[in-house]
């Protein structure tokens, strides 16, 4: 039997950030994704998700593709390696995002926001927190009903998703089991396009992973309630939304999750210290 008749309709996905060198927790989670679609037969998809024109560097994108491939990482789709779905770049990719805001807009479901996160802060009166947004205060939150005014691109404000306040998200992740999370409570009205033009996590990653054809999502466990913001968006798009697998964190000796700034724990800081990939996955 050749690999292809072993061959599954299963889609995972690698999806780094070139916005700094990767580390331990990205290759153990991006190892965990190879694994699961190894298993499956499926195909695994390398996606560059370099939105972020201030924070993604080119010089951190050839860093990243050596790296992976040093550690034994091995992708069917990808920015070298081409595929039916690309580009594989997110930054070539934003007439697939135009085409998501303007479903959502045509159906009613986001709202231009003036509110700087300085603003969000100051009406919450308590610190941003981590990397997750605030609870919005819905400052800018338009009546039921009423209608935003015609607009051909999202250029310029904030676009919020109102999230329907009270409504119970929930989900069963591949690793962590049941989730629940109430819109309005653990999360609030949040950003699917950035006043600067440039489409938000959120709003690119469902965009991305629907057009892709991806059936699971493997990533870190800090985007579980990210996920309950995602489920609300693949609902609004009519899309079908792939299974999740959230991956527990490392952390460092202080019990911190590791981050990009923790340059000695880079997989490039590691290799130059003479470890081998089989090395630092035999620890785990």
């Amino acid at each position: 039997m050749s690999p292809e008749d072993n061959k599954t309709n299963y889609r995972g996905r690698l999806a780094p950030s070139p916005t700094g060198y990767l580390h331990l927790g990205h290759a153990r989670t991006f190892w965990t994704a190879q694994e699961r679609a190894e298993a499956q037969g499926g195909t695994l998809v390398l996606r560059n998700e370099d939105l972020d024109p201030g924070r993604s560097k080119p010089e951190f994108v050839a860093a990243m593709l050596e790296d992976m491939h040093w550690f034994g990482l091995r992708w069917q789709e990808g920015p070298d390696a081409g595929g039916p779905f690309g580009p594989y770049n997110q930054g070539e990719r934003k007439s697939v995002y135009l085409e998501a805001w303007r479903k959502l807009l045509a159906g009613g479901f986001i709202y231009p926001c003036k509110c700087s996160r300085k603003d969000i802060q100051q009406a919450l009166h308590a610190p941003h927190q981590g990397e997750d947004e605030p609870v919005y205060p819905g400052t800018c939150r338009p009546t039921a009903g009423a209608k935003t005014d015609e607009v051909v691109t999202p250029a310029g404000v904030h676009w919020r998703f109102r999230v329907p306040v009270g409504e119970i998200i929930s989900f069963t992740d591949g690793c962590f089991g049941s989730q629940k999370f109430v819109a309005g409570e653990d999360f609030g009205d949040f950003v699917v396009w950035r006043n600067d033009d440039v489409p938000a996590y959120q709003l690119a990653v469902v965009a991305d992973d629907a057009a892709m054809q991806i059936t699971e999502v493997v990533r870190g466990a800090d985007l579980l309630s990210s996920t309950a913001r995602q489920l609300l968006l693949y609902r609004a798009l009519g899309f079908q939304p792939p299974a999740f697998y959230h991956c527990p964190l490392l952390t460092d000796e202080k019990g911190v999750r590791l981050a990009k700034r923790n340059d000695a724990l880079s997989l490039r800081a590691l290799r130059a210290r003479g470890l081998k990939p089989e090395q630092i996955r035999a620890n785990w």
